[in-house]
Parts: structure tokens; sequence; C-alpha cells
């Protein structure tokens, strides 16, 4: 194949390879701490993620009343969930009771209800662009 040819077919398949979202920086202020006993972990999950331990972004600040702020480099442009908690024992998980109530404050993006049951992932939905953003989250206590 001659190389200009080569060159030609490449720039011809270009819009069909598949575009990487581009990253930006995003900023989540978790309010409503109650108190300063323990850590306030925060994750932004896709929705396969979403309501699990193994969210791929991350993070776990001091507790502070009233609030806390979490800064998250390099998240990819798309529609994402924040779900946080502050772990008042340091046991690294979320306390529940026998009926699988929290027994510590949680919180989600969009602050939907939780009285009868975890939200959907559509009720805590954002969508994150290139530039990234900033999220609220309030912890509430049961």
């Amino acid at each position: 194949m001659k190389p200009e040819l080569g060159l030609l077919a490449t720039l011809m398949a270009l819009p069909l390879a598949p575009l990487t979202a581009v990253a930006g920086p995003v900023q989540a202020v978790i309010g409503n701490v109650p108190d300063d006993v323990g850590t306030i972990k925060v994750a932004i999950c896709t929705e396969d993620e979403f309501l699990k331990p193994s969210c791929r972004f991350h993070a776990e600040v001091k507790s502070s009343k009233p609030d806390v702020t979490v800064n998250f480099a390099d998240i990819p442009a798309g529609v994402y969930a924040v779900q946080a908690y502050q772990d008042r024992n340091g046991n690294a998980r979320l306390d529940r009771s026998f009926i699988g109530i929290p027994k510590e404050p949680i919180g989600f993006s969009r602050d939907p209800s939780v009285r009868f049951g975890p939200p959907s992932f559509d009720d805590c939905a954002v969508r994150l662009t290139p530039k990234g953003g900033a999220l609220k989250v309030s912890l509430i206590t049961h």
C-alpha cells in the first residue's frame, strides 16, 4: 500500500474510533456533618458501581462539623452518583441495624428520600462535564 493511501485510510477511520471522555476536577461538599467523630467516606460511582463498596473514585477525609470538602482530580465526563457516609467507629464499613437501616449518617447526590429504602441510581444521577464540577450531599441520620 502506498504511504499516501495508508494515511488516507487512517484519517477516514478516525471518526469511527471511540471517543475518550475528557476528565476534569470534581469538588464534593458533604454537608450536615453532625460532629467531628471518625471520617467521611465519599465515592463517585457509575451505575454499575452504585451502592457497592467498590467505586473507582473514592476518598476519605476527617469528619468536621458542619461540612467537609473532598476534591477529586480527573473524573471522566459522564453520569455518576455520589454516595457518602460518616464512619463514626473507624471500621471502614457502613454499620446497619439488624433490619438493614444505616446506623451512621449517610447521603447521596441530589438528596433523594431514603425513608423506605436506598435510592435508585436515577434518583441520584448527576452529569459531569469535561470541565468537572461541584456536587453537594447532605448527610442524614436515621
